[in-house]
């Protein structure tokens, strides 16, 4: 990955995550907002009903009072407990309720029987539990049967009839019905319903226990200001919470598919005098304002991240121009420098950090390319030294001899003639001799000096390696005694083509051959060895002899060095030479007394 794309990865990443970290806390800050005020308005709702149920009961409670406070009343009292004959009063509740304003009215015995039901006439004698509350003197919720096997829930209130020992009670209520919900205080976008529960009228007798099973959702049951609830089933998790718990239970509620449709709804549990559950209140708010204002902050936090990012493309271009730019140039300067163009510049603009980076690398450039200069000089220099040291040195040798036996050629001449003519043989043997030996010293110089371009061929390593031995193996085992050499083979049985000069490669494998037995003056093996590996050709030369020290290693293909005491020190060089000519490279594997490996690796064929 590029300057330059990393630069537009980072910023672009930099500007959606501050985006996204902010609309985040955002939209997080509005949910508790909406929240803090749904619950603001739950709240004021239910303090709202609480009053208006209140307010119902000390009507309920109001209206029992002036039934029981009533003339006609108390003489019906006074004469059922005399005679004891309830059958004159059966219609008696209806009248009175009527008279009321009472949803539900029963006149109970001193027994503890209806005498007359205002809401099912039917009822006549049967036993009336609610009764015994009359000393509450407190309104309660009750769920009343009704005549066709449903049941309503009401607000009631039970009193006394005065002047009639013992007492006759009349027992009072009305509906919380659509009415009663009606009648409530509703905010904007707030729902109320109310869900009864089912089963027998509630008595005055203990709840039953908690580990008692929960009757099943009716969603019958639920019902709000204009009658049953279309989508009641979605509030069933919400009110189970709160009839099993008997506490206030607050949930989300998704009505459909879309956010926009969800409510924010809390359920309160209603309570008979015994602390069982009557009914559940479910308020709900919706949240569709919440989710609008969700899907705008949501909206501008993308724009402002397309926009932000467009403005990273622009920003990372700048900074590309301005500084991934010269660093890429400085990096194709720098390469081309390690190529060996010398001359390499790159432009110096501004006064920034990368211009000064550049000016520093222009001067850098100009002062290894002086110091190559004055490095290539002094290597020249030294290389001509040493070249006619070893030169001196090696004319020195045959010089000496010349001259001692042109000196016995003077003083020879005064001899007589036939022991001059012996003199004068081998004079001339030993000047023949010498002189041979000066011109094979200047034509290993010359060699050196002219080394022929490859001329390329397809060939197979395993040929030439072949040839080499052919040639150098009759002569190692023709050699006398204890000097007998052998040659071994470690050859791969694959073709292995490559790209050569098949007389260069064979002259340099026959000096590292000669060098080879030359290192083993009392016997030994030399093993020529090839493979293929890495697309590579790899050539090996080992001897058994007596092997070569580090500093030696390291010196070993410098021109005109050499351990033997004989030679030029040209041979390795050459082959060196021969080598780097192929675009090889060569190396040395070796330590005293363990022998020595030269490994050649050349490229492939292709």
């Amino acid at each position: 990955m590029s300057v330059r794309q990393k630069l537009l990865l980072l910023f672009s990443l930099t500007v959606a995550g501050a985006v996204a970290a902010v609309a985040w806390t955002v939209l997080v800050r509005v949910r508790q907002i909406f929240d803090q005020r749904d619950q603001r308005e739950t709240a004021l709702f239910v303090s709202q009903f609480q009053r208006e149920f209140q307010h119902r009961s000390a009507e309920v409670a109001a209206a029992v009072d002036r039934l029981s406070a009533q003339e006609r009343v108390r003489s019906m009292a006074f004469e059922l407990v005399q005679s004891g004959d309830p059958a004159p009063y059966l219609t008696e509740a209806q009248t009175l309720a009527t008279d009321a304003q009472l949803d539900f009215l029963e006149i109970v015995g001193p027994d503890g029987n209806v005498v007359s039901s205002a809401q099912w006439p039917a009822r006549f004698a049967y036993p009336e539990p609610a009764a015994a509350a009359a000393a509450t003197q407190t309104p309660f919720l009750k769920r009343e049967e009704l005549p066709d096997g449903s049941d309503a829930l009401g607000l009631f209130a039970v009193r006394a009839v005065g002047g009639a020992e013992p007492a006759v009670h009349l027992i009072g209520g009305k509906r919380l019905d659509e009415s009663f919900l009606a009648d409530l205080p509703v905010a904007p976008g707030m729902q109320v319903y109310l869900y009864g529960e089912a089963g027998a009228p509630a008595s005055a007798s203990p709840a039953p226990p908690a580990s008692v099973a929960m009757r099943e959702f009716d969603a019958r049951r639920l019902f709000g200001a204009n009658g049953a609830v279309a989508d009641a089933a979605r509030y069933q998790p919400l009110i189970d919470a709160a009839r099993k718990t008997g506490k206030d239970a607050n949930a989300i509620v998704y009505l459909t598919r879309r956010r926009e449709d969800s409510v924010n709804a809390t359920a309160i549990p209603l309570k008979d005098q015994a602390g069982g559950v009557l009914a559940v209140l479910a308020v709900a708010l919706a949240r569709a304002e919440m989710v609008e204002a969700q899907q705008r902050i949501r909206a501008i936090a993308y724009g402002v991240a397309a926009a932000g990012i467009l403005l990273a493309i622009a920003f990372s271009l700048w900074t590309a121009a301005r500084v991934s730019r010269p660093i890429e140039q400085l990096a194709r300067a720098a390469e081309e420098v390690a190529a060996g163009n010398w001359e390499t510049r790159v432009p110096e603009r501004g006064r920034d950090e990368v211009s000064v980076l550049a000016r520093s690398f222009n001067r850098m450039v100009a002062e290894l390319a002086g110091q190559r200069e004055r490095l290539m000089q002094s290597e020249r220099v030294a290389a001509w030294r040493e070249l006619a040291r070893r030169l001196a040195h090696e004319l020195k040798n045959p010089l000496f001899p010349l001259q001692l036996t042109v000196e016995n050629l003077t003083r020879a001449r005064a001899l007589p003639a036939n022991e001059f003519d012996e003199v004068f043989r081998e004079s001339t043997q030993t000047l023949a001799m010498e002189i041979a030996n000066l011109k094979t010293i200047i034509g290993r110089f010359s060699d050196f000096s002219k080394m022929p371009k490859p001329q390329l061929e397809r060939i197979d390593a395993k040929d030439t390696l072949a040839r080499v031995r052919a040639l150098y193996e009759v002569a190692g085992a023709a050699s006398p005694g204890a000097a007998k050499i052998t040659f071994g083979s470690e050859i791969a049985d694959e073709p292995m083509p490559m790209d050569a000069d098949p007389e260069l490669l064979h002259r340099a494998l026959s000096n590292l051959v000669l060098n080879a037995m030359d290192a083993m003056p009392e016997g030994g093996t030399v093993t020529l060895a090839a493979r293929a590996i890495d697309g590579k050709i790899e050539m090996r030369v080992a001897d058994t002899g007596t092997g070569l020290t580090p500093e030696e290693c390291e010196r070993l293909f410098t021109p005109y060095y050499t351990t033997r005491q004989h030679g030029t020190g040209l041979g390795l060089a050459i082959v060196q030479s021969v080598v780097a000519d192929h675009a090889g490279t060569i190396a040395v594997e070796s330590r005293p007394g363990g022998g020595t490996v030269f490994v050649i690796r050349l490229p492939g064929a292709g």
